[in-house]
């Protein structure tokens, strides 16, 4: 580098490297001054200028020096490899790696090109690329560790496990010691570990038994070289040595539910569908058993057995599993106890054991069948439990009654107005859910859990500002945005962006979502200084998992969620776009002149609002907070804070389609995923493409309510379409009607008898009636009473669990919301949609949405029409009105 200046020059040049190497970049601008005085045209010493701007922020100045430096020494390889650095740091590593090769063919055995060209291809994925570029590492420096263990790892990312095991086996060939260093123990044992791993891959498990047993001196991990003993004897049957070894590593952790079924592997009764027949559990209890005396201090051994047991073995065993928690007050019991929940008989034993418990406790003050007094906070527990099972079961009224006797007896634990303020939600009383949640809040302000629950009952109940205030209490100096995105808190940015599009702000939902998409972008940038650091340290097992996890990282539930709900606010923008300011002018001509002067007011008032909300927060940007090493940090300020610049855009569906495309990707075994699909390509009259979506909607789910009314849908727009004019529309008619046929819904049957059949199959059921019933509206719009009168009819009963204790309901609030919105927006029938709404408000007492007698808008309503009535009908302080209904909901929910 600097070959071609003199040699003071070339002396200044090395300092600018150094200098960009060691962060002192003002004395490495300097020095590069210093030469371009002399030599303005040095095409190396322009891109190292360009490169050190770039770490400064100046980047259009450094594309511009470095393009010129490039331009002046096209044949540098420094130029190219520069050019490629600054790609990189704007993470355009397609375009760095081009100028990677470039350089390469300059300087083909440059070492730090190689290196940095490797790291790019292991980002990109790029494994044909990566194992070439670390066998010619391997080849240019083979005394070095970590180029051997690279060029393994390439093989194995590449699919080739038995060529990484053959160069790992090489390079231990080349160590002199038989015994590592004491610095490099640990790196060995994990770089041994590693190799196992793939022997067991590629299952050569004798192979890699008797490797492991013969490195067994050399690995530091002793854990894990247990635990990879076990898995292997377990695999090659050899469970009697297997067993003792799972045994062995109880006793180090008896709470490890792995070891509990590795040794019921061993002992051969493991089922993956968690059945077994009656010998088998009578195997299994006594196991379980005898470990439990062995082992008297594991929860996991009184609890496993839970899972299998049936009957009055499970009724006992629950007793006394139950018993110990309830004394001890563990909050967690029902949670750790609610996967039983999925077989209803247990359900029904464990509420009648605790009912049982109950009266006891409230009796005698001791559990059925003891004379032990029990502490009277195990009441409290008792109560607790028996109100999260009865809302489990959708009986509120009763698990409302256990936990407010629970907190009338104690009213200082925190968790009971938690699990109130849940009951009320599921409910459908949202708002008293969200005062409730605040006032568990105040208990304890230092309690982050807390605080985040009730952050999200706000959002819940669509109170924003109120849980950004609430949630701002738990970040850096109070600011809200930037730092709850910085600490990439994806659950209340999905919460909030929920929050935004029910109420129609599609800006900032938008905006919300597309955040959650920038943090995974972020996580799959972050791994990019692991490539080099794991091999380094030999973490070579955690890397190669890292890399898995990241290649499926878009399947995330959050992802899935923000990239649905972006799909959504873009199909919503292009249904009902905004208006132009032609149109809103022509909407303000048509209104009366005292309607003009009170909208021009409001929104002079909100402009003023906006822009003095902006000066405060420019204020805040422009306090430099000076930190130790002498720098200033400058707040940024959000340039689009309400999403205006999101809607602005020419074709919501195209952009809907780059999401839709990572969730085919990754997500294609959920329904939503193609349902989206077929939304957005029914818009863009991409007819095969909605096809492809419906088929695979029929495939994952044929019953569902959502893919009836797609399948009816899309054919019978087809059937509406103008017959085909030229051959491309001939050919994609014929391959739609042979398609049909392929549907067995449909095969030899109208639209109209296909829903039909669909109804007798599933008049039980009420989303599936609203499907039918809106397909029939859809097909013969002159049947929409007959189609309503078939939701209108459609019974509640009550239906009891195994015909045994308690009953729950069929419906579910989410449903009946779900089909009163069906009969505002697709039957257009507020009359229909009155009378259902009337309906459900006494199903769900609870529910604003439906405005139930026992919901905290009606109660409050209620309350203030009887203040008003003794004030002589003076209306309160209308600026005070959101204060004290809030008040009005806390003391409802207290």
């Amino acid at each position: 580098m600097g070959a071609s200046l003199p040699p003071k020059e070339a002396n200044l040049f090395k300092l600018i490297v150094k200098s960009y190497e060691t962060k002192q970049y003002k004395k490495g601008l300097k020095a590069a001054d210093a030469i371009l005085k002399k030599f303005p045209d040095h095409g190396e010493t322009l891109s190292m200028k360009g490169l050190t701007l770039n770490c400064m922020d100046r980047k259009q100045e450094a594309y511009e020096l470095v393009r010129l430096g490039l331009k002046n020494d096209l044949k540098s390889h420094v130029c190219w490899h520069v050019y490629g650095l600054l790609y990189r740091s704007d993470r355009e590593y397609r375009e760095a790696i081009k100028c990677y090769r470039n350089a390469l063919r300059i300087d083909p055995d440059n070492i730090e090109i190689l290196r940095d060209l490797s790291l790019l291809q292991a980002q990109m994925r790029d494994l044909s690329g990566y194992v070439e570029t670390r066998q010619q590492l391997l080849t240019l420096k083979p005394n070095h560790r970590m180029n051997w263990i690279g060029f393994a790892v390439s093989h194995h990312l590449n699919s080739n496990a038995l060529k990484a095991i053959d160069i790992l086996e090489a390079y231990e060939g080349t160590l002199e010691d038989d015994y590592p260093p004491e610095s490099e123990r640990f790196e060995h044992g994990e770089m041994l570990l590693y190799k196992i791993s793939l022997l067991e891959e590629c299952r050569l498990f004798e192979k890699a038994l008797k490797e492991l047993r013969r490195r067994e001196y050399k690995i530091v991990d002793k854990l894990s070289y247990k635990e990879e003993e076990a898995s292997l004897l377990v695999k090659l049957n050899c469970l009697e040595e297997a067993e003792k070894l799972y045994k062995v590593l109880l006793t180090m952790n008896p709470d490890n539910y792995r070891y509990y079924q590795g040794l019921q592997k061993c002992v051969g009764l493991h089922s993956e569908s968690g059945k077994y027949s009656p010998e088998e559990i009578d195997k299994l209890d006594a196991l379980y058993k005898s470990l439990a005396e062995q082992y008297t201090w594991s929860s996991a051994v009184k609890r496993i057995p839970l899972d299998f047991l049936n009957a009055e073995k499970f009724r006992d065993a629950a007793e006394n599993y139950v018993r110990r928690l309830l004394t001890k007050g563990i909050p967690s019991l029902f949670s750790d106890l609610s996967p039983l929940y999925n077989h209803a008989g247990k359900a029904n034993i464990l509420e009648e054991l605790v009912l049982g418990f109950e009266d006891s406790l409230k009796k005698t003050g001791c559990f059925p069948g003891s004379l032990e007094k029990e502490p009277p906070s195990t009441l409290v527990w008792t109560l607790f439990y028996l109100a999260q099972h009865f809302d489990r079961r959708g009986q509120h009224d009763i698990a409302l009654a256990k936990i407010e006797e629970a907190m009338q007896h104690t009213p200082t634990v925190i968790d009971l107005y938690s699990v109130k303020s849940k009951i009320l939600k599921h409910a459908g009383d949202f708002a008293a859910a969200a005062a409730l949640a605040d006032e568990a809040r105040c208990m304890d302000l230092a309690d982050r859990y807390v605080n985040s629950q009730c952050v999200k009952r706000m959002l819940q109940a669509d109170q924003v500002p109120l849980a950004e205030k609430t949630a701002v209490l738990f970040t850096k100096d109070g600011e809200q945005h930037n730092n709850l995105h910085d600490m990439q808190c994806m659950w209340y940015e999905l919460a909030s962006g929920e929050s935004y599009f029910r109420q129609g702000d599609l800006g900032r939902s938008l905006k919300k979502f597309l955040a959650v998409e920038k943090h995974y972008a972020d996580i799959t940038e972050d791994q990019f200084d692991f490539h080099s650091y794991c091999l380094r340290k030999m973490t070579l097992r955690s890397y190669v998992e890292m890399l898995r996890f990241q290649d499926r990282l878009h399947a995330h539930a959050y992802f899935r969620n923000a990239a649905a709900g972006a799909i959504r606010c873009y199909i919503k923008l292009y249904d009902t776009p905004p208006k132009s300011t032609a149109e809103e002018d022509a909407d303000l001509a048509k209104m009366p002149a005292s309607q003009k002067k009170k909208l021009r007011q409001k929104q002079k008032k909100a402009e003023a609002r906006a822009k003095k909300e902006a000066e405060v927060k420019n204020e805040e940007a422009n306090v430099n907070a000076v930190t130790k090493s002498g720098k200033r940090n400058v707040k940024t300020v959000d340039p689009d804070p309400l999403g205006e610049k999101l809607l602005q855009i020419e074709d919501p569906l195209i952009e809907a389609g780059k999401y839709l495309k990572l969730l085919q990707k990754h997500s294609s075994e959920y329904l939503e995923t193609h349902l989206l699909s077929f939304e957005v390509n029914m818009r863009k009259q991409k007819i095969l493409l909605a096809l492809q979506a419906l088929k695979q909607m029929v495939q994952l789910d044929a019953e569902n309510p959502h893919t009836h009314r797609c399948l009816i849908r899309f054919f019978h727009k087809l059937a509406s379409r103008s017959a085909p004019t030229n051959d491309a529309e001939k050919l994609i008619s014929g391959v739609l009607e042979a398609e049909r046929s392929t549907f067995s819904q449909l095969h030899g049957k109208s639209l109209m008898e296909a829903n039909t059949v669909f109804l007798e199959q599933h008049k039980d059921s009420l989303m599936h009636r609203a499907a039918a019933a809106e397909m029939i509206y859809c097909l013969e719009p002159n049947k929409k009473a007959e189609a309503i009168s078939l939701i209108q009819e459609s019974s509640n009963n009550l239906v009891s669990s195994n015909g045994a204790l308690g009953s729950v309901k069929e419906w579910s609030l989410k449903d009946c919301v779900a089909v009163h919105k069906i009969l505002v927006a697709s039957f257009d029938d507020q009359d229909a949609a009155l009378r259902w709404k009337t309906r459900c408000a006494h199903d769900f007492p609870y529910s604003t949405y439906f405005e139930g007698r026992l919901c905290s808008t009606h109660t409050t309503d209620k309350a203030s029409k009887q203040l008003n009535a003794e004030n002589g009908g003076i209306e309160s302080n209308p600026s005070n009105g959101k204060v004290e209904k809030l008040d009005a909901m806390k003391n409802l929910a207290i």
